[in-house]
């Protein structure tokens, strides 16, 4: 099974780079993990609709042309489902059950996703209704799949 955090942007700070890294370590008993990432688009300090469309649309675009037709998407939005580990835990078992050969788990830039990405979604997944910045969503998501894998396997590092 492979696992693909797709991201706008690159992880620039070194502390979030190494608690993806930890993260990516542990997942690798379970799972092929993968960071990927696509370009973030300059955004202007006040845009206006048109350019936060079009930062969103060409960003959308990077997105979509890495998912393939068969993979299982999750994307991370604000208008997403919010689980408690446990329930994630849960929606995550129902999505392995399904077989898919990769499960993609979209991350926006700083205005979000296009809607043509979360349209292409198979599921909608909002992490707390807080804004957190984009490198610390994909270490959550990193770190929310350990949890889950632990959970499910009885693992201790959930108690």
């Amino acid at each position: 099974m492979q696992i693909h955090i797709l991201a706008v942007g690159k992880l620039k700070e070194r502390y979030w780079a190494e608690a993806a890294q930890a993260y990516l370590k542990r997942l690798s008993f379970y799972a092929d993990v993968y960071l990927d990432e696509v370009p973030d688009q300059p955004v202007p300090k006040t845009p206006s609709p048109g350019e936060r469309d079009g930062v969103l649309a060409a960003e959308g675009e990077a997105l979509l042309g890495r998912i393939k037709d068969r993979d299982w998407v999750t994307a991370l939005t604000l208008d997403g489902r919010r689980w408690t580990s446990e329930q994630f835990a849960e929606q995550w078992q129902g999505w392995m059950s399904r077989g898919a050969a990769r499960y993609v788990f979209v991350v926006g830039g700083t205005l979000g996703l296009h809607f043509r990405v979360t349209r292409r979604a198979d599921a909608l997944w909002s992490l707390s209704p807080l804004t957190f910045p984009h490198q610390m969503a994909r270490v959550i998501v990193l770190e929310q799949l350990y949890r889950a894998f632990q959970i499910l396997r009885g693992g201790t590092y959930h108690r």
